[in-house]
């Protein structure tokens, strides 16, 4: 009875307990990495790992990890599947998709989704004033000089302009029904949904206004 009870134990024991299971030694440091980076790790960010020679192929887990966020170097203690403690060391670079220009395009011009592409850039060379999302480079115009390859800055681009300084606008106001026009001159430049300083050449007046669409002014009260 002593011998049965063992047998079944045993059995237990083998049925409940899981071995475990070996990893690529690159997935186990790009796992570690990004609880380095923890929440300042961008969404859309994936590891580029590169382990010196002599490392294993898989590993069981790893134990101790250093790593400089700045450079992507690490160094870190792997347990291997044989149970040793195995010292390996890399770089774990985080890269992040980034849309660049593929041709010089110069002040005034419009981006058209001709000219972009995404590419694949380390973390580090993409500054906290670069842009980051396709959105908000495709149909901008460009106030600074792009170049092809390169991360485009915040302040490089603009929302197009549809009122120019100097520019003749229509002045549309409305007022419950009534829908009121008249001729100005806007004093400065202005995107759509942008305010702006508009004379009113009827009365000689200057009035605030909303730029609404080429040539268009929307007069606030």
């Amino acid at each position: 009875m002593r011998n049965l009870l063992s047998i079944l134990f045993a059995l237990s024991a083998a049925t409940f307990t899981l071995p475990a299971q070996a990893a690529p030694v690159d997935q186990l440091v790009a796992e570690r990495s990004e609880l380095e980076y923890g929440e300042v790790l961008p969404h859309n960010g994936t590891f580029d790992i590169r382990i010196a020679e002599g490392a294993p192929e898989e590993g069981e887990f790893i134990r101790e990890f250093w790593m400089d966020p700045d450079t992507g170097q690490f160094i870190a203690n792997l347990v291997t599947p044989s149970g040793n403690i195995k010292r390996i060391q890399g770089l774990a670079i985080l890269n992040v998709p980034v849309p660049v220009v593929t041709r010089r395009v110069q002040p005034d011009e419009i981006v058209a989704s001709s000219d972009i592409r995404m590419v694949d850039m380390p973390w580090a060379r993409v500054h906290a004033f670069a842009i980051t999302d396709y959105d908000k480079l495709n149909g901008m115009q460009v106030r600074r000089m792009l170049v092809p390859g390169r991360p485009v800055h915040n302040q490089s681009v603009i929302p197009p302009i549809i009122v120019s300084r100097g520019e003749r606008v229509t002045i549309e106001l409305q007022y419950g029904p009534l829908q009121l026009t008249a001729k100005g001159k806007a004093i400065s430049d202005a995107h759509l949904g942008q305010e702006l300083r508009v004379v009113n050449l009827a009365s000689n007046k200057t009035i605030t206004a909303v730029a609404r669409a080429d040539g268009i002014v929307e007069a606030l009260f």
